[in-house]
């Protein structure tokens, strides 16, 4: 009997020997193979709205077990022929994954690359930005999250705001084509509530504030899309349409903390992190083509109470209960 006692425990004390040994190599082993991984993100131009998804993209992995993997991060800064150069070096670095933020980072990442997966962030349209052609089912190396705008309730917002509103300019950059579908989706809907459209498309930051001395005279108010360009000069806009006492209604909650009146705004940083933990998804091995684009459309109205007083608008008791309030 004492035999037997004395047997069990000496190979108990094996047994822990052994886990004590193999268990620190199996997780040494995982923490090499998840130290191996890598991603690369290229972001088309710095400025809040974009920061802010970066942001949220490093804390979606980091939610998904990825806080120390190593990114490799480039951004563009608005020039197209900076982009094309930094895709190719992304591809070149052999990233496991490729994040693309915003339209024209996504696309210039598309056409570096066929193979490596790409997940693209802030992409409004990417079936007419000709990223995608199928929404729920992939079929080439490109999904991820779309933050596609909804006008209806962001033109609900305005008249709130503004009941005798029947003039709207809205400005937009001509070369981004993720701009176009959402000024067209705009127009549309508000000219079926019997309000004017004026579009003001300009070609690049340079012709921002010429074409907004002239606009002003002409509106009641603006809107602006989730667009790029006008994102990146987005105070020359501000400080013209205060002057001229015109409201600003932008699409992104970023926007409204820099001076817009208000939006039904995207949460920028929370789309940054769906975006992360998809990339998220494709490094623990799940195909692109299982992943459908995730529209991402969890809004909530968000007003600037300061902008409101140096327009001399009172905005209205109900808004206020329901909505953000800008700092």
């Amino acid at each position: 009997m004492k035999n037997k006692k004395l047997m069990f425990t000496l190979l108990g004390l094996v047994v822990l020997a052994l886990a004590a040994i193999v268990l620190p190599q199996l997780d040494k082993k995982k923490d090499s193979k998840s130290d191996s991984l890598q991603i690369g993100v290229l972001q088309f131009v710095t400025h809040p709205a974009l920061d802010e998804i970066y942001k949220g993209v490093k804390e979606g992995l980091s939610e998904e077990g990825y806080k120390d993997i190593k990114i490799n991060f480039l951004n563009g800064e608005g020039d197209q022929s900076k982009l094309q150069t930094m895709s190719k070096e992304l591809v070149a670095q052999k990233n496991d994954v490729l994040v693309g933020i915003a339209t024209p980072a996504a696309q210039s990442l598309a056409n570096a690359t066929t193979s490596i997966p790409i997940i693209m962030g802030a992409v409004s349209d990417p079936v007419g930005a000709k990223l995608i052609s199928n929404l729920e089912k992939p079929d080439k190396n490109i999904t991820g999250v779309s933050d596609k705008f909804p006008v209806d309730k962001q033109l609900d917002l305005m008249k709130e705001v503004l009941p005798d509103l029947k003039t709207v300019g809205v400005l937009y950059s001509s070369s981004e084509d993720n701009s176009k579908s959402q000024v067209a989706e705009f127009k549309k809907a508000a000219e079926a509530s019997g309000i004017e459209v004026i579009e003001y498309a300009v070609p690049s930051t340079n012709e921002i504030s010429a074409t907004m001395e002239v606009a002003t005279s002409k509106v009641d108010a603006f809107y602006t899309p989730m667009d790029n360009t006008v994102a990146s000069a987005f105070p020359t806009v501000i400080n013209i349409a205060n002057k001229a006492k015109k409201p600003v209604f932008p699409s992104v909650d970023t926007m409204v903390e820099q001076g817009g009146l208000a939006a039904v705004a995207i949460n920028q940083y929370d789309l940054g992190k769906a975006t992360g933990k998809m990339a998220a998804k494709i490094l623990k091995g799940e195909k692109v083509s299982n992943l459908p684009v995730e529209e991402f459309s969890e809004v909530k109205p968000v007003v600037n109470e300061e902008a409101a007083k140096k327009l001399g608008i009172t905005l209205p008791e109900k808004l206020l209960a329901e909505a953000d309030k800008v700092k």
